[in-house]
């Protein structure tokens, strides 16, 4: 059925750069916002990045002006490029998107996560 597969996870020091991907497959007939949520052992999985259908984004004050999140709906496909990566940026990155698939009602979809790791 419908998959969210994420990639661009790994290992940067401090003042780096990743480029997270999150694809969507399967029966998909639309995807409505996509987002980006980060969380690390005992705590919440928070917002850090959002973007409507239109392209409209929304930031975590903590990443705004680092972050840039970005989609590519041909290929149902969302990006966060991460840039002046902090320490406190570690955490499991995990994309979210709300999807109607073909014959199914509309909720939320997860990946598996990406581990974003920043060493000072």
């Amino acid at each position: 059925q419908v998959q969210l597969v994420e990639s661009g996870g790994g290992l940067v020091q401090a003042g780096g750069s990743l480029r997270l991907s999150c694809a969507a497959s399967g029966s998909i007939f639309s995807i409505n916002a996509m987002g980006w949520y980060r969380q690390t052992p005992g705590k919440q999985r928070d917002l850090v990045a959002s973007i409507s259908s239109g392209g409209s984004p929304r930031y975590a004050d903590s990443v705004k002006g680092r972050f840039t999140i970005s989609r590519d709906n041909a290929k149902n496909t969302v990006y966060l490029e991460m840039n002046s990566l902090k320490p406190e940026d570690t955490a499991v990155y995990y994309c979210n998107a709300i999807i109607t698939p073909f014959s199914a009602y509309v909720r939320d979809y997860w990946g598996q996560g990406t581990q974003v790791t920043v060493s000072s």
